[in-house]
């Protein structure tokens, strides 16, 4: 069951409104259009990310790997984007987790998606990885990964949302945001410096308190 403590429709899509609705925990989701739960969200004050021992043997694990951004609806959209998405969603939590006709939605109908950017993730000239994703000047929300689950490429998961902070501090966003903290396999998010996460009123830093946090999780 996902944590959300507000649901909200928004129709006000312009950047200020994007960035506040953000800086109050809420995320934009997949159920429709405007809609936004408020949420244990994490994120990354980019000012105070730098790289750890870790994070840099990870990005040297995946220094052949290219990030490229592309506005939505993208132009170059085929039926398998979709295809590895449903087959990654299936297997890492469980069938009819994400559609593939949700996925195209996102990516192609923007009367109907909330997110407005996707990554894309490539190996040898080879599409191989994507994420869903939100920008907007100030920040961005790094939201539906997934790649195919056929790659030996080690450390590939990682390596694409790595790629995505250090691009984000690049371009000076000033937060990335990485989706909810709510389930045991979401403490791989914790690794990185510079970490805040909004605990229903405000944002915090005490990753321990995030942690115990957790073993309130239904």
């Amino acid at each position: 069951m996902y944590l959300s403590w507000k649901e909200q429709t928004t129709t006000d899509f312009s950047e200020t409104n994007i960035d506040r609705m953000y800086n109050e925990g809420f995320l934009f989701t997949r159920l429709g259009k405007g809609v936004m739960n408020q949420t244990r969200s994490l994120r990354i004050a980019l000012n105070n990310f730098e790289l750890s021992s870790e994070n840099r043997r990870i990005l040297g694990k995946t220094e052949e790997l290219n990030l490229s951004v592309h506005s939505t609806p993208y132009v170059e959209y085929n039926w398998s984007i979709h295809k590895m998405g449903k087959e990654f969603y299936e297997k890492k939590f469980g069938e009819k987790t994400f559609s593939a006709q949700k996925i195209k939605e996102l990516i192609t109908n923007k009367d109907k998606s909330n997110f407005n950017k996707l990554f894309v993730y490539t190996k040898d000239g080879k599409n191989i990885g994507y994420c869903i994703a939100l920008e907007t000047k100030n920040i961005s929300h790094y939201c539906y990964p997934f790649y195919g689950l056929e790659s030996d490429y080690q450390n590939l998961g990682m390596g694409m949302m790595l790629k995505a902070i250090v691009l984000a501090k690049e371009s000076g966003k000033k937060y990335i945001y990485l989706g909810s903290f709510q389930r045991p396999s979401d403490v791989y998010k914790l690794q990185f410096s510079g970490l805040e996460w909004f605990d229903g009123s405000q944002w915090r830093e005490e990753i321990d308190g995030l942690k115990e946090e957790l073993k309130t999780v239904i």
